[in-house]
């Protein structure tokens, strides 16, 4: 018996060991819901901007979708230029209220847009892997495009890609970026995932997944499931406007740690 527990003890120290990474810092913004033409939401990017670039030791930004208030393709330009005066590279995760392919901006013209108005960005696709410091990102796109709504729809094959990848992945720590989320402590019916079920079981079989970071509620939650830390982060319009800096440690022989700071951005007094 005290021979059997050794062993697993150091089946589990080999297997933390080899998703051992070092740290990663960076920061999340959620549901700007930007408008062209509107003053407010426009200051509010271009504050959290503004803050993000004051921020020490951020490596990049992800904005995890609803990054416009309605599928028109004239917001997008607009909104990418004021992101585009980050510091940093970005990241864009698509919600639902970024896309409607029958208004004339579907997920590939959506990042058609996003290239044309970046050089730098790279990503065709609304599902996509960057890797940073031994971490792995796996963006996981759960958006409708021919019928959009706020129920999440992450598609077969967008499981069995996603499958794919923790496979490949297998020995480095893995951070899933969506805008749907599976889990968190305040669900809306309104605002769920559709046969949720399939994707958790994915997630079951894996024991490198750090955490899965996503929108969508307007909330702040962070709860545990099965070892994965499951991060849904209030919209950039809150009051006041926030944003939240994540940071995850790795050290040799225990279990990942998450940090996050839900920051608050200064917006200029009005007279």
């Amino acid at each position: 018996m005290k021979k059997n527990l050794i062993l697993t003890l150091f089946s589990f120290l080999l297997l933390q060991s080899r998703v051992s990474a070092g740290e990663i810092k960076f920061v999340q913004v959620t549901d700007a819901h930007f408008i062209k033409g509107n003053e407010y939401r426009t200051e509010v990017l271009q504050q959290a901007v503004k803050s993000i670039n004051k921020e020490k030791d951020i490596q990049f930004v992800v904005f995890t979708g609803d990054n416009l208030d309605s599928p028109k393709a004239e917001y997008l330009p607009a909104f990418t230029r004021i992101i585009n005066k980050l510091n940093v590279p970005y990241y864009i995760i698509i919600g639902n209220h970024d896309v409607f392919k029958n208004n004339g901006l579907s997920k590939t013209h959506y990042l058609e847009i996003i290239r044309e108005n970046n050089l730098f960005y790279r990503y065709r696709k609304p599902n996509y892997v960057f890797k940073k410091d031994g971490f792995v990102f796996i963006a996981v796109d759960g958006a409708k495009e021919v019928i959009p709504g706020s129920i999440g729809y992450y598609k077969e094959d967008t499981l069995k890609w996603l499958e794919k990848q923790l496979k490949k992945y297998k020995n480095n720590p893995v951070i899933i970026l969506q805008h749907f989320p599976l889990v968190a402590q305040k669900e809306r019916p309104t605002h769920a995932v559709y046969q949720k079920e399939n994707y958790l079981e994915i997630l079951d079989k894996y024991d490198n997944i750090v955490t899965i970071i996503a929108g969508h509620l307007h909330v702040n939650s962070e709860i545990m499931r099965n070892g994965v830390y499951h991060i849904t982060t209030p919209t950039l319009l809150s009051e006041p406007p926030v944003y939240k800096i994540i940071s995850i440690v790795t050290t040799k022989g225990f279990s990942p740690m998450v940090y996050t700071e839900l920051k608050e951005v200064d917006m200029p007094k009005q007279e």
